[in-house]
């Protein structure tokens, strides 16, 4: 074991991935000699070369678009998209060519495509680098979409999204990169967590994608969170004293409706929270999902708290990110139902 935080463990999924299987390959814009601009791929053209660990134009579209051919080929492309809000111009070619290549091929060809990038806020980087479309990729029917919220599940994860034979956006909160918080970013961490990294194992293992973990257990409230959003529910939930059950999704396609079923037919209650905007947001679906399924357990009705429905505002980050006050007060609305 090894104390990392998610960069790192990120970076030693990759490392470990690419040590088993020859034909996983890293690219994209200054992942190669530089290691990246969060430095996730540190160290990996150095072991292992610059026909598996190497840079590209800056062309997101060209990045998906060799990404499809090279899995066509049959390796197992591991692409960086420098920042998730330049995703866009490579959506036609993830939408239309990586997510259907198994079906139209009747399974002749797969597309074991792992697209990283790094998501939604925390750094103050403005409209075009803060985006959290999540959303959009959990629309497109083949394709999955991971988002861990610690090191552990980071790498985990990763390893196990390189090792599936169909894509998967892997997106990373950047805002937790260098550690948790208790979802205050001007105040340190509460006990809950220990330090700013965990423990992880050096060497292979996989974290099944599609199944969630219930990071707390509790009785009055369901809480379902994914990303810095876990961290954020967390620190409310100790700073508040409240008996709330906390589900980290870590993969919202598929998502373990199992898990979230049985969680709320027990606690009765639902809060959903999640750092993208309200309107068409996940927090969306997974309502439409509890409310289905779940509806004759309910006490309150199930709410949300999101990200506005505006353009990110650089200037106001903070008040634009659900934070400890918003989900105190959804909490409290729930609670007293």
């Amino acid at each position: 074991m090894a104390v990392m935080n998610m960069i790192q463990a990120i970076n030693s999924a990759m490392d470990v991935a690419m040590e088993r299987d020859p034909d996983v390959i890293v690219f994209g814009e200054d992942v190669g000699y530089f290691g990246g601009v969060f430095r996730a791929t540190a160290g990996l053209q150095k072991k292992f070369g610059k026909n598996r660990a190497f840079d590209t134009p800056i062309s997101e579209n060209g990045i998906v678009g060799v990404a499809v051919g090279m899995a066509a080929y049959g390796l197992r492309p591991v692409p960086e998209i420098q920042f998730a809000d330049y995703i866009y111009p490579g959506l036609d070619q993830l939408v239309s060519e990586a997510a259907r290549l198994r079906y139209r091929s009747a399974g002749e060809f797969t597309a074991p495509i792992t697209v990283r990038s790094p998501f939604g806020g925390g750094i103050f980087g403005g409209q075009t680098h803060s985006q959290s479309p999540e959303a959009i990729f959990a629309h497109v029917a083949g394709l999955k979409t991971v988002i861990p919220s610690n090191p552990y599940d980071a790498k985990g994860l990763l390893i196990a999204a390189i090792e599936d034979n169909d894509p998967v956006i892997f997106f990373e909160p950047k805002r937790i990169y260098n550690g948790p918080f208790d979802g205050h970013y001007d105040r340190p961490v509460q006990p809950w967590s220990r330090h700013p990294a965990s423990e992880v194992p050096e060497g292979h293992y996989t974290v099944p994608l599609g199944k969630a973990a219930v990071v707390r257990g509790g009785e009055a409230v369901t809480i379902l969170a994914y990303g810095t959003m876990v961290h954020v529910v967390m620190g409310v939930v100790a700073e508040q004293g409240i008996d709330a059950e906390v589900v980290d999704l870590r993969t919202i396609v598929p998502v373990d409706i199992a898990t979230i079923e049985a969680s709320v037919k027990k606690t009765g209650r639902c809060l959903i929270v999640h750092e993208a905007t309200r309107t068409g947001g996940f927090g969306a679906e997974l309502s439409a999902l509890v409310t289905e399924r779940c509806f004759h357990h309910l006490e309150s009705p199930v709410e949300r708290v999101t990200g506005w429905d505006t353009p990110y505002p650089h200037s106001l980050e903070w008040a634009y990110f659900p934070g400890p006050v918003r989900v105190g007060e959804a909490l409290k609305r729930i609670l007293e139902d």
